[in-house]
């Protein structure tokens, strides 16, 4: 049995579907809340409905699970995101938990450029999250990965969202030449399972990442050239972009892009070009290949795709 935490995630919910595919046994684990659940239709799946400060409704949770994968995190909910709670006391919890349940291994999704020294939130709180799955009694594997993109992510449709709402012009931060190496989604999930089935990834850490290197400017332009939506880049010194940042956090529900997005961009997040060839035997996707998701169709289109769909549906039936 797999216990899956962060499954509702588009990382999380990705992974799901390809393990059921394959037939692993899947548990997932889902905080209290009063919203349903968003889980990939159609899956087999069982929940546990369980916050990660309590310990003792983990220990249950866990019970006949051989392998956690930890993709829990608060970073995606921006300013209302707790990472004290969520990604260092949650993480914590859950090594404790499955330490007690006698599991065989914790697999953990962190950042490349994470560490307890790191003065960026989010990769300090991963940094110290690992530290709790090292110093745990469960043999563990670690994936840092570089920016993750695929159909349903918050990284590459929030920046296409924001370039379709502005007005003519983008503002990007000056002379950033930090650089990453998106991975996409489908790759990372490759990896996971690869990882399930070597004992070889026993307490080891790797960093994961595409072949490609982009800055944020880069990546603006390729979104604006597969979506048709031309705008003028404005520089702003990243000081005046956080604070804008935070500002429309604040004032704006549901605002897409947060302080915790720009961290990513403030340290290069790169690895060995040839990780993914070398050690999973595996050719990332590039970059600009799988973007397709991000062009916006007309309504009439989109209805008309789903009543399709509908119809090819009920004749299979």
């Amino acid at each position: 049995m797999i216990l899956i935490t962060g499954a509702t995630g588009f990382i999380g919910r990705a992974l799901v579907r390809q393990l059921s595919s394959i037939g692993y046994p899947l548990r997932t684990l889902i905080r209290p809340s009063p919203r349903t659940p968003r889980l990939p239709k159609g899956v087999p799946v069982e929940v546990a409905v369980v916050s990660l400060a309590d310990v003792r409704g983990l220990r249950a949770a866990l019970r006949d699970v051989d392998t956690v994968i930890h993709l829990a995190s608060a970073e995606n909910q921006g300013s209302r995101g707790d990472l004290l709670t969520a990604d260092i006391q949650g993480t914590e919890n859950l090594v404790e938990a499955a330490s007690d349940a006698g599991v065989d291994r914790i697999v953990y999704l962190s950042h490349i450029g994470a560490a307890r020294a790191s003065g960026y939130p989010a990769f300090k709180a991963k940094g110290i999250a690992e530290e709790h799955i090292r110093n745990g009694k469960v043999p563990y594997t670690i994936l840092r990965s570089s920016l993750v993109y695929g159909a349903e992510d918050h990284f590459t449709n929030n920046l296409a969202r924001v370039i379709r709402s502005s007005p003519g012009v983008f503002p990007i931060a000056s002379g950033g030449r930090t650089v990453v190496q998106p991975i996409w989604v489908e790759d990372l999930v490759t990896c996971m399972l690869w990882s399930l089935e070597n004992n070889d990834t026993l307490n080891k850490v790797y960093e994961l990442g595409g072949t490609e290197f982009f800055t944020l400017q880069q990546i603006v332009e390729t979104i604006m050239e597969v979506t048709h939506r031309r705008r003028f880049l404005v520089p702003l010194s990243p000081i005046t972009l956080r604070a804008m940042t935070v500002f429309f956090e604040g004032v704006i529900p549901n605002f897409p892009i947060s302080s915790f997005w720009l961290d990513y961009f403030a340290v290069n997040r790169t690895c060995a070009i040839d990780s993914l060839p070398r050690i999973f035997g595996l050719m990332p996707a590039r970059f600009s290949y799988r973007l397709d998701y991000l062009i916006h169709r007309p309504w009439y289109q989109r209805a008309w795709s789903a009543v399709s769909e509908r119809i090819a549906s009920l004749r299979a039936r």
